[in-house]
């Protein structure tokens, strides 16, 4: 079978990314707001103007930190299982994050999401199989901010089986977050040997990392939780104008990422990924939607795997405001290129509106583009020797194929078969169900998941110390309850 792939670079020019971002982390050098990161460069040859907070990282630094990296690694589920592997070209989903709003079915306007929202948003992830790991993707209203990225892991940690792509917004929210993983895997050791989830971590365009993100960087290598770097230059407005000019700002931003984190541990599991775009001058907009974003994606993860990295990029969302044609042609072009560029992890699926609105039905249609992009890149495979030499004569002129043990020996693994989201029936028999289009259905897929799932069990030792970290947590903003228990359920 020969894998159907893409690439946009010659490895001429992904030499050139590379060779030009390394000459970048030396001048202008790389703007760093964290004291200890700044000291540990220093420790190491980089030279550090501490009142400008720049270190000048050496060639010979980001050369031994790329060799340090691990080329690969698996998140596990929460029953030990290893099931998304970072590395190659293995091609996984999760749904985008973080939304600060939602649209609800039928609404044309979105809202702030909820506890109750998160909740079915969580079901139905954990209910949709094309999709490898669920995400903290949903930012909560009636919490406050302060514990917001740490109440979305909690409420995951409770419900979920699959493995957990998430964020922290700040420092010490970051370590309540890492007690939690840790109280779920049983033990720090157990943690980093089967890590369950992954941390994006974000440099500042161009060329900086303010405090937060860089110690969040440094902790998940300290204790092995896998670190995911997320450089996200804005052609023309945070980086330069041509798609090439970008990704070497995008590898100078991701190449410092893994200094520092590879400093702090060597061998620590790190992924070269990005949320970079395409700069709409008109107005003034992001378009994670624009085929430049998804260009300038499957680039640079084209430069990450020639490095040796695993692979992340935000892909297969659009910018449509309503689950319409515009959201259907972005999401899917955009996941087809990520799966044929071999991109390990895309985020995505269920996002509107610049990667800041959710929609339940969108992920259920994305997660059948999800199923077919899988499909494209499995290939066309030989099956059997001869091809169908023999079958065809058999069969002859009558044409009857259906009637052969070899169509229901095959037609399964052939074909990807896809839910009632997907219409495929004749004209009268599509009228005599309703009429439906693809939203309704997606709708009623989502309500029949949702309705049909059932929760993981979780012991009440682990549920209690879960509950007990986010309450600490919430106390210490000043908010001296969660939301009750049967609003959970």
């Amino acid at each position: 079978m020969i894998r159907p792939t893409l690439q946009f670079l010659s490895q001429e020019t992904v030499d050139r990314v590379i060779e030009e971002a390394i000459e970048l982390l030396q001048d202008p050098g790389v703007q760093v707001h964290s004291q200890r990161a700044l000291s540990l460069l220093g420790e190491h040859g980089a030279q550090i103007d501490r009142d400008a907070r720049v270190a000048r990282i050496p060639a010979d630094l980001a050369h031994r930190a790329v060799e340090s990296a691990p080329q690969s690694f698996y998140l596990y589920d929460f029953a030990g299982n290893p099931v998304v592997h970072y590395g190659g070209d293995d091609v996984h989903f999760d749904p985008g994050s973080a939304a600060i709003e939602i649209l609800d079915y039928q609404a044309k306007t979105s809202r702030a999401p909820v506890t109750a929202d998160l909740l079915r948003f969580v079901k139905l992830v954990d209910s949709l199989d094309a999709l490898d790991a669920v995400a903290t993707s949903l930012v909560c209203g009636d919490v406050p901010e302060e514990i917001a990225d740490l109440y979305r892991l909690y409420l995951v940690l409770l419900y979920a089986r699959k493995p957990v792509v998430t964020g922290a917004f700040a420092v010490k929210t970051w370590h309540r977050m890492k007690d939690m993983l840790v109280a779920v895997a049983g033990s720090e050791a157990a943690l980093a040997e089967r890590p369950i989830a992954v941390f994006d971590v974000c440099p500042s365009p161009p060329l900086l990392w303010s405090e937060i993100t860089c110690e969040n960087l440094m902790d998940c290598a300290q204790y092995h939780i896998p670190a995911e770097l997320v450089s996200m230059p804005l052609t023309g407005a945070t980086g330069p104008a041509t798609l090439l000019g970008s990704i070497v700002q995008h590898a100078a931003e991701n190449l410092s990422g893994v200094v520092i984190h590879q400093l702090t541990a060597p061998g620590a599991p790190i992924v070269w990924g990005g949320s970079p775009a395409a700069f709409d001058m008109r107005a003034g907009t992001t378009p994670m939607g624009a085929i430049e974003t998804m260009m300038i994606d499957c680039s640079y993860a084209q430069v990450g795997k020639h490095l040796g990295f695993p692979t992340h990029a935000y892909l297969g969302m659009s910018d449509a405001k309503i689950v319409d044609a515009q959201c259907g042609f972005e999401s899917g072009i955009g996941a087809v290129l990520g799966a044929l560029a071999g991109i390990n992890m895309i985020s995505g699926p269920g996002m509107l509106d610049f990667e800041s609105c959710f929609s339940l039905e969108k992920l259920a249609i994305d997660a059948e583009i999800v199923g077919m992009a899988k499909r494209l890149v499995a290939g066309v495979e030989e099956r059997e020797r001869p091809l169908a030499l023999d079958l065809i004569r058999q069969v002859g002129h009558a044409g009857n194929f259906l009637a052969t043990p070899h169509t229901r020996r095959w037609f399964r693994q052939e074909l990807y078969i896809p839910s009632d989201v997907v219409d495929r029936d004749f004209r009268r028999t599509w009228e005599a169900k309703g009429s439906k289009d693809s939203v309704e259905r997606a709708h009623e897929r989502v309500e029949k998941l949702v309705a049909a799932y059932q929760p993981p069990e979780r012991s009440t030792e682990l549920v209690a110390e879960l509950e007990a970290i986010t309450l600490r947590a919430a106390r210490a903003a000043g908010f001296d309850r969660l939301p009750p228990r049967q609003q959970l359920d």
